[in-house]
């Protein structure tokens, strides 16, 4: 072949591999397309419910404070300064103690009025101190078996914990800080995302209950029980007793959040919300009545009863009470 024939020979190779290659290629794109609008699943929303509670819980086993409305974060809810279990009392070494230990802690209300926390109690005076105070040390905690940070608030709100609990014992306390490392909630239960955070939480980030649930158990108690016994986020009006036990993943506003795993209740349940008093037998017995695990869920639950939900955050947002519930199915 002349190299006049070969240049011109190959310049139509080069054609036809080109048109060839493009063909090949929008093939493949109508093919991802055809695949992608075929197997993607449509999603359907089904009305189960309507926010009729929000509660933030400042400080650990403290008193949970009402809100009309609170963003939902990757780490739980937040209202104004005001964020979901980012306040703790420890031991002078560092060692957690909740309501389980000091069950008078649940009278306790830490809230936020601007920058300035506010720190209340029966019988003691109010203490107020600027929720940012860089100059305080930060401190090794743990939280159950896993270490975490906390921003000392200082001796003043040490004396406070001293006098109120009067268990002559020195407490601080310690605030969780926006760049300080979170535990992963996958090593307190394995069922828990690995990516999935929490600061001074059990386990995960958010819990929600249905107030027809919290009816039911009145019911076969002596007395009644109110929502404030069991620390939820949010609570659910109008849906059937039980009934967040079957959704997966739900809308609330602008936030989306995906059940991971029923919330198995402790003796805490037994402290008193208004009286500080625990007693360790109800309404925990009574539960245990009915609320148990199935046989092949023991493993994770083991002996404690299932009441509420815990969830986490699949995308972040704002909720306010009245908020319609859907549950989401694809």
């Amino acid at each position: 072949m002349e190299p006049m024939e070969a240049v011109k020979a190959l310049a139509r190779n080069k054609v036809v591999l080109l048109v060839g290659g493009a063909a090949v290629v929008a093939a493949a794109l109508g093919l991802g397309y055809k695949y992608y609008k075929y197997s993607r699943k449509p999603e359907n929303r089904t009305r189960v419910g309507v926010v009729s509670q929000l509660f933030v819980h400042p400080l650990k086993s403290g008193k949970g404070v009402s809100v009309p409305l609170a963003e939902c974060l990757k780490l739980g809810l937040k209202c104004g300064q005001m964020r979901d279990r980012h306040w703790l009392v420890v031991t002078e070494d560092g060692h957690m103690v909740t309501a389980r230990q000091q069950p008078r802690l649940v009278l306790v209300s830490l809230t936020c009025e601007g920058d300035q926390v506010c720190l209340n109690g029966p019988n003691m005076a109010e203490l107020r101190f600027p929720v940012k105070q860089p100059d305080k040390p930060i401190v090794d905690c743990r939280v159950f078996m896993g270490s975490i940070q906390g921003r000392d608030c200082g001796d003043e709100a040490s004396g406070w914990l001293v006098g109120y609990l009067a268990a002559g014992k020195t407490f601080r306390l310690v605030h969780f800080e926006a760049d300080m490392r979170a535990r992963r909630a996958a090593e307190i239960e394995p069922l828990f995302p690995q990516h999935e955070e929490v600061a001074y939480s059990d386990s995960g980030p958010v819990m929600l209950l249905s107030e027809s649930s919290i009816k039911d158990l009145s019911q076969k108690l002596d007395k009644d029980v109110t929502v404030e016994r069991f620390r939820p986020n949010i609570v659910i009006g109008d849906c059937e007793a039980f009934a967040e036990d079957s959704w997966e993943e739900i809308q609330i506003g602008s936030v989306r959040l995906r059940r991971v795993m029923s919330c198995g209740r402790c003796v805490l349940t037994t402290v008193d919300p208004e009286t500080g008093i625990i007693t360790r037998k109800e309404p925990l017995e009574t539960l245990k009545s009915y609320r148990l695990c199935k046989p092949d869920e023991k493993h994770i639950y083991k002996s404690a009863p299932l009441f509420g939900q815990l969830l986490c955050v699949e995308k972040t947002g704002v909720m306010q009470v009245g908020d319609e519930v859907y549950k989401i199915s694809h």
